[in-house]
């Protein structure tokens, strides 16, 4: 038996953030065709250890990741991915927290391609954490971005992100702000990614087209978006079953009667339904499924495992 075991460093230099995205895009539309056997993850602490599994039928895959996360601590997030396939010895072992930034960052970048604007070209982020330059990096790859307004309760981490984030952006105009109330006032697209408990920002501050991306909620007492948001757009989520359990805007919204089961949109179900016309105002609303790190997997494994 043969164990190929990646790090950060490996991953980055094989896999480019298009290749991720269409990874996952792709990942996504066999979730919806039923090609997955896929569990709700396991939860414990509070979401401070978490368990994911999704098993590909037609390829006789499975993937296997487990993370303990640490807000406090440098990584946030630690752990392992683990990839096999049915009559293969050999295996894959992959840093999980590598894979989780990168298949995160390539959702939104699947989401942004077909909910975004064709011409939105002017980024909000909030957050510059561990999961910020994926976030941008992905945008920038479906929409080609002409500025870029960085906010996080630190200020030093937006400027930090905006230097560093420099060399890969060349032309676009790079900015930091002093809260997101005012980073999204002229958005085209917002990418959230922070550990809220209380939406980031208020609806109103919105303009009347946007779209947002919200990552950083993955637990039912975490909330970055308002309910009139949810109420006033286009909810495409990554999984029903994932955001009725752990996503605390979309708990929080329904319960409140904002809106419905029915208006939800799962990204899979979305992708599969060609020339669909969606509204000004769209939201995705991920908590992370195990499809998106089952793609990353499969495609190190194509690239690694011969």
């Amino acid at each position: 038996m043969t164990t190929i075991t990646l790090g950060e460093r490996e991953i980055r230099e094989t896999v480019t953030m298009r290749e991720a995205i269409d990874a996952v895009r792709r990942g996504f539309i066999d979730l919806a065709a039923g090609e997955f056997e896929m569990p709700t993850r396991t939860a414990l602490r509070d979401g401070r250890f978490l368990v994911m599994s999704a098993h590909h039928r037609s390829t006789a895959s499975a993937m296997t990741k487990t993370l303990s996360v640490d807000f406090d601590r440098k990584p946030a997030i630690t752990g392992t991915v683990v990839w096999s396939e049915t009559g293969r010895p050999d295996h894959l072992v992959a840093d999980a927290a590598v894979v989780t930034t990168l298949r995160a960052g390539a959702a939104v970048g699947v989401a942004t391609d077909l909910l975004a604007a064709p011409d939105a070209g002017r980024l909000a982020l909030i957050g510059a954490g561990a999961q910020a330059p994926d976030q941008v990096r992905a945008v920038h790859a479906v929409r080609r971005l002409r500025q870029l307004t960085v906010v996080d309760a630190d200020p030093r981490r937006a400027h930090a992100l905006v230097e560093a984030l420099k060399p890969e952006l060349p032309g676009v105009e790079l900015l930091t702000a002093a809260d997101a109330e005012s980073a999204v006032r002229r958005a085209e697209i917002v990418c959230c990614a922070t550990n809220a408990t209380s939406p980031l920002f208020p609806e109103s501050a919105l303009p009347a087209q946007v779209h947002v991306n919200a990552i950083g909620a993955y637990r039912p007492t975490m909330r970055e978006l308002p309910d009139e948001l949810l109420a006033d757009s286009t909810v495409v989520i990554d999984e029903l079953g994932a955001a009725l359990e752990e996503s605390g805007e979309i708990i929080h919204a329904v319960e409140a009667g904002a809106i419905s089961r029915d208006a939800l949109t799962e990204l899979g179900a979305a992708l599969t339904v060609p020339d669909t016309e969606y509204g000004k105002r769209t939201v995705f609303k991920t908590v992370g499924v195990a499809v998106q790190d089952w793609a990353i997997a499969h495609l190190l494994a194509g690239k690694f495992l011969t």
